[in-house]
Parts: structure tokens; C-alpha cells; sequence
């Protein structure tokens, strides 16, 4: 068992983690490609996004905005469709709408009353500025893949996340639901890290690259870990 009173922050991903991001992304993808006549499942849908969302951000550093284009630019080359420039921008500009976990913003207000909170995500500074009013809470640092100009799995942004808030990797718990971005690299840095299965009972991978490694601990969802937390 983790020995949560070792640790003064917590660290978050955050889409995927404490926002419900497959639930913002499928509608938008069934949209798109319903308007140009194919019919793919949810499941299809965010398969091939966990391709082409790794593949765009492997090269050069490009805003995530400019990342979520490439995704629908590429699902048009798959498909065989060309994306008009609405949507274009559909995914990027829903961002705003995509909404927390029931279970998010009361568990970072319990959280927040034991140790700093910390966002670790592959997002834009003013994207997340959009979702961070959802989950109704100051975090102490917000590190994004802007700021480090690299995408998570790169080990740099947990290494700029460190350096940046002056933590080292025994005073933070990195808290994720994504094997591949997250807890891999995390756990290749020294970081204790939590596995927040919300995927589990669902079949594939959703949105999210497959990928194996160990975690430190794993729970379905932030209400468990927040109760693990104070029973200690």
C-alpha cells in the first residue's frame, strides 16, 4: 500500500482523468463523420483517435489546437472525406463543453485540504483555462504541454513539471488514467503513481493508446482513491 502521508502534492492528468474527454470527443467525431456519410461505432471512433492523436503530436512541437486539426484532417484521409474548415476546429472548440467525472470536483476539494494539486496535461494554456472553470478548484501549479513544448509520454514534461514547481519525485503522486501518456514515463522517473482505471468493464482501450506497465496502485475511479486517502 502507498504511504499517502509521504507525499506534499498530488499530480493530475486531466483529460481522461478528471475530465470525462471520450464523452466530449464521440459526439463531435459521430458528427463528422455522419455528415460524410459513414457509420463507425463509438468504439471505432475513439480507436482510430488514439492512433492519430500519438502520431500527430510525435513530431515537432505543435499547439494541441493545431493537433486536435491534424486528428480530423487524418480521419479524413482514412475515411475518404475532406474536412470542411468547421470542422476542422470541432474538436478544439468543444474542449469548452467537455464536462468533469461526477466524482471529480468534490474528490480535489477533499484532496486539496492535504496537499497541493498539480495538472500535468498535454493541453494549450487557454484550452485548459476553458475546462479548469468545470473543476471549481485552484490548483497550485498547472503545467502544460505548451509550457514544456513537448506531449506527454515525452519524460520531459514530468521532468519541467519537477523543476517547475520544485518538488522532487518523492513528494509527488502522480494520479492518471492513461497507461501510455502517464503512468509508463512516470513510473521510468522514480514518481509513485495511482492508475485510475475509468475504463475498466468498458472493452478496447477508448481513447487511449494501448500500453503496459506496472502502477503503484489502481482504482476505478477518484471517490476510491480520496477514501483510501483518509482512512489512512
Amino acid at each position: 500500500m502507498i504511504q499517502f502521508n509521504q507525499f506534499t502534492a498530488l499530480s493530475f492528468d486531466c483529460y481522461g482523468t478528471l475530465i470525462d474527454w471520450e464523452s466530449g470527443i464521440t459526439p463531435v467525431l459521430q458528427q463528422l463523420v455522419k455528415a460524410h456519410g459513414i457509420k463507425m461505432s463509438n468504439q471505432e471512433l475513439l480507436e482510430l483517435f488514439a492512433i492519430l492523436e500519438p502520431e500527430a503530436q510525435s513530431g515537432d512541437y505543435k499547439t494541441y489546437r493545431e493537433i486536435l486539426r491534424e486528428v480530423v484532417q487524418k480521419f479524413g484521409e482514412r475515411l475518404g472525406f475532406s474536412p470542411t474548415p468547421p470542422e476542422l476546429e470541432s474538436l478544439a472548440n468543444s474542449i469548452q463543453d467537455w464536462q468533469p467525472f461526477s466524482d471529480t470536483v468534490e474528490a480535489l476539494k477533499a484532496l486539496k485540504q492535504k496537499y497541493k494539486l498539480v495538472i500535468i496535461s498535454n493541453i494549450d494554456d487557454d484550452l485548459f483555462a476553458q475546462t479548469n472553470k468545470h473543476l471549481q478548484i485552484e490548483f497550485d501549479h498547472i503545467i502544460t504541454a505548451q509550457q514544456a513544448q513537448s506531449y506527454k509520454p515525452s519524460p520531459h514534461n514530468f521532468e519541467f513539471a519537477l523543476n517547475k514547481t520544485g518538488l522532487s519525485s518523492h513528494q509527488l503522486l502522480h494520479i492518471a488514467q492513461s497507461i501510455f501518456h502517464d503512468i509508463a514515463t512516470a513510473k521510468s522517473l522514480g514518481l509513485t503513481t495511482v492508475w485510475v482505471n475509468r475504463r475498466q468493464g468498458k472493452p478496447g482501450g477508448g481513447a487511449t493508446k494501448p500500453a503496459t506497465a506496472q502502477p503503484d496502485l489502481e482504482v476505478p475511479d477518484l471517490k476510491s482513491l480520496v477514501n483510501l486517502i483518509f482512512e489512512n
